[in-house]
């Protein structure tokens, strides 16, 4: 084992054929990525999107609170179940196929969910939609992994990494541009019809584009991981979906009973892998593959704060100041200016500065997000938006040159056989971090207004600075890491030294050596 994984610069080792499956070569690969960017940018998109049109939703189809939360929460929560074992179907069948099924399933739930004539009926749809969606989501990071190499992925995953980010970002504002152009009660319909023809027009382009081949995997599914890790999973969001209903209070012995079935689950897949048979979740992509720990670790942080914000703003700016829903959206859009602009050409500089670039990223959110909640503590209503927009735009600056980064750094020493699971495991942990947040945030923006006379601006900056916490934690990481990737290079000479910096170019300097 010391010598296979020395030889293969700490990754697990490589040789299946599906690890040179895609050759970068394949002349439909660009047009090929913006189909996969277009789904992933929509089942991202609607983790947000319905939060601003959720009043109209509850109106109409006299939902009760529980329910009208299970039409966001639901979501999310079937979205993180799906992920790792759609990644390894996907790495064992056919990505190309499941990405396929999972998108077309995604777009007749949205249909679905538009068309309820009930609020158990939008429930059901959304719990669906978001396990499409769950399905889908590990395959987009798996066939850039397949369809590109070199410099090339780093691009790719630059635009991966805006479509996160933006994604995010730009919800609100979406949901209630729909709103104001979608007149009467029933508008909100539109925040779901709007998948159908975008979808069906992406099933179209993706049958032609997405490359054929043959599955990289063994076309084995380890069923008892499966159920594991999926209860155990479960068992840590619920009590988090279901957190404005009381269920951290209710519900807060499931955390315990999930981390027991998540080490339950790391025993197995041990197991599985010790009896040479091909496991849910490689766990040398922790161990032995330089940078996926780490950058997974920076992910999952830096969502429990990225993620909450955005309800802690449309709460303020609605309820606080008195906006619209789609002035509530406008007023964060230099975030999603900076961030769109910052992630793609973040991915052409991944390659030269490695985790430096996030660290200068994680820095850049924290600067703004600061300079974002004082301006908005201190300065007169009538121009706090305006007086913040500078702020928020260095914070999207900062968070472009953190999610594109990090994803490339982390998926990119996967080998290709392992891409499906490894980016699902990627995305659970993001998932995982923005549950957190989503639940933690806005409680404590409520908990201040209830003890604080209703100061909506106090509420916003405490909630804004326990942000900041996750943020921070994410920023001490990289900066650890960066740390060693210099200590690496200072103590190897020449040529090495400088491909120190970079894992996939040192691999190559050691094996061209050898």
């Amino acid at each position: 084992m010391t010598s296979s994984t020395s030889a293969s610069g700490g990754r697990p080792p490589a040789g299946n054929p599906g690890d040179t499956a895609g050759d970068g070569r394949d002349p439909n690969r660009w047009r090929a990525l913006w189909v996969t960017l277009v789904a992933g940018f929509m089942s991202l998109l609607d983790v947000t999107i319905v939060a601003v049109a959720l009043p109209t939703i509850q109106r109409d189809l006299d939902a009760s609170p529980a329910e009208v939360q299970w039409v966001v929460s639901g979501y999310a929560l079937t979205f993180a179940l799906a992920l790792v074992t759609a990644g390894r179907l996907g790495d064992a069948l056919n990505r190309r196929r499941i990405f396929l099924l999972a998108l077309s399933a995604f777009v007749l739930c949205s249909a679905l969910a538009g068309a309820a004539p009930s609020s158990t009926w939008l429930v059901v749809a959304r719990l669906a939609q978001g396990l499409a969606a769950g399905c889908m989501a590990p395959q987009n990071s798996a066939l850039i992994q397949q369809m590109f190499r070199g410099p090339e992925r780093g691009r790719a995953f630059g635009f991966f990494g805006a479509t996160v980010g933006i994604s995010s970002a730009v919800g609100p504002i979406t949901g209630g541009l729909i709103l104001a152009l979608a007149s009467g009660d029933e508008g909100w319909r539109w925040v779901f019809y709007v998948n159908v023809p975008i979808g069906v027009l992406a099933v179209l382009l993706g049958r032609r584009l997405l490359p054929r081949t043959r599955p990289s995997g063994k076309g084995e599914v380890d069923v008892p991981g499966v159920l594991l890790l999926g209860a155990g999973v479960l068992a840590l969001m619920l009590p988090l979906v279901q957190a404005e209903a009381g269920g951290l209070g209710r519900l807060w012995w499931l955390f315990l009973v999930g981390a027991l079935l998540l080490g339950v689950f790391t025993l197995w897949q041990r197991r599985v892998l010790a009896r040479g048979r091909q496991p849910l979740l490689d766990l040398r992509l922790f161990t032995q593959t330089r940078g996926y720990a780490v950058g997974a670790g920076v992910g999952t942080l830096y969502f429990v704060g990225f993620s909450g914000v955005w309800l802690v703003f449309a709460l303020f700016f609605q309820h606080g100041l008195g906006y619209s829903p789609l002035r509530s959206g406008l007023a964060v859009t230099p975030f999603a200016v900076g961030s769109a602009a910052a992630a793609v050409v973040s991915g052409r500089l991944v390659d030269r500065l490695g985790r430096l670039l996030t660290v200068w990223g994680l820095s850049g959110v924290i600067i703004g997000m600061s300079a974002t909640a004082l301006v908005l503590r201190f300065a007169p209503e009538s121009a706090a938006t305006w007086l913040a927009a500078p702020a928020l735009f260095v914070a999207g600056v900062g968070s472009g040159s953190v999610i594109s980064p990090n994803i490339t750094m982390t998926l990119r020493d996967v080998p290709v056989r392992m891409a499906g699971a490894a980016g699902g495991a990627l995305q659970t942990g993001q998932r995982l971090g923005a549950a957190v947040g989503t639940a933690a945030l806005p409680g404590l923006f409520y908990l201040i207004l209830a003890g604080d006379d209703d100061n909506f601006r106090n509420a916003l900056a405490i909630s804004l600075g326990a942000a900041l916490v996750g943020m921070t934690a994410a920023f001490c990481l990289a900066v650890a890491d960066w740390r060693r990737d210099r200590g690496i290079r200072g103590q190897r000479p020449g040529g090495a030294a400088k491909a120190a910096g970079d894992p996939v170019r040192a691999d190559r300097s050691r094996a061209g050596r050898t």
